[in-house]
């Protein structure tokens, strides 16, 4: 347990020195006020009522969750598999006395960490935004819906780095598994709205699946489907990528 908290720390101080974390935190606060100002432009220049404090945050989440949060994460596992892979110090990370599945499971992890920072960062700058601008609609019930749109966020984006993961162990170039990486997510994108009957069975169509647990009628059905179904992916994708992981020779 020891060995495998300090790969977890020295994983995430590997992604932390790189500054991609300081990045993304970046774009999305100017992706923030840039949404906030337009809707201001809106209200004052054509009469529009904008959003309310809690639809704001929610706004910026599905933008967000279909857009930059997926570029960087895939940027992200690129980066911590086929980045190390082609400079060779995957090697010397497995030298230490660590099973190759806990080094596996350590990077996950520090990805996921990632992935949870960027939208804590997003989820208090959008709700500070919309609260200084319309605070008449802030209360208690909307800060825990806009808390757990972006908690249940997590499990999508989970689904997304897993299958990224699978990706690089499969293709040598990280510049290979990121066009690829895009061309699935576009594809999957395009075949839900083009077969919205089976939209459910692709795990894009699921970024927005925090839209049922803030509804005022929940669906706990609908959400436990769902639930089941990117559980299913994970386990898939995690247990076919650290085959191909554990099966390469470095």
């Amino acid at each position: 347990m020891v060995e495998f908290k300090a790969v977890i720390i020295n994983e995430i101080e590997k992604l932390y020195k790189k500054k991609k974390v300081l990045v993304a935190a970046a774009i999305s606060l100017i992706f923030i006020i840039l949404g906030q100002v337009s809707i201001i432009g809106l209200r004052s220049g054509f009469g529009i009522r904008g959003t309310s404090s809690t639809a704001f945050p929610l706004l910026v989440l599905s933008v967000v969750a279909n857009s930059i949060l997926p570029l960087f994460t895939a940027l992200v596992t690129i980066d911590s598999f086929s980045g190390e892979f082609a400079q060779n110090t995957m090697k010397i990370a497995l030298t230490r006395p660590v099973t190759r599945l806990k080094f596996f499971t350590a990077k996950v992890i520090s990805i996921m960490l990632f992935v949870s920072v960027n939208l804590v960062f997003i989820m208090i700058f959008s709700t500070i935004a919309g609260f200084i601008f319309n605070s008449n609609s802030f209360t208690i019930t909307s800060i825990i819906k806009i808390f757990i749109a972006y908690l249940v966020t997590l499990m999508p984006m989970l689904v997304l780095a897993l299958l990224i993961t699978l990706l690089t162990n499969i293709l040598r170039s990280g510049i290979g598994v990121f066009f690829v990486s895009i061309l699935i997510f576009i594809v999957f994108k395009a075949l839900g709205i083009v077969f919205s009957s089976y939209s459910g069975i692709f795990f894009t169509s699921m970024m927005d699946w925090y839209t049922l647990w803030i509804m005022n009628n929940v669906s706990f059905l609908k959400i436990f489907r769902q639930f089941m179904m990117l559980s299913s992916y994970a386990i898939l994708l995690f247990t076919g990528s650290y085959y191909l992981f554990d099966k390469k020779e470095f």
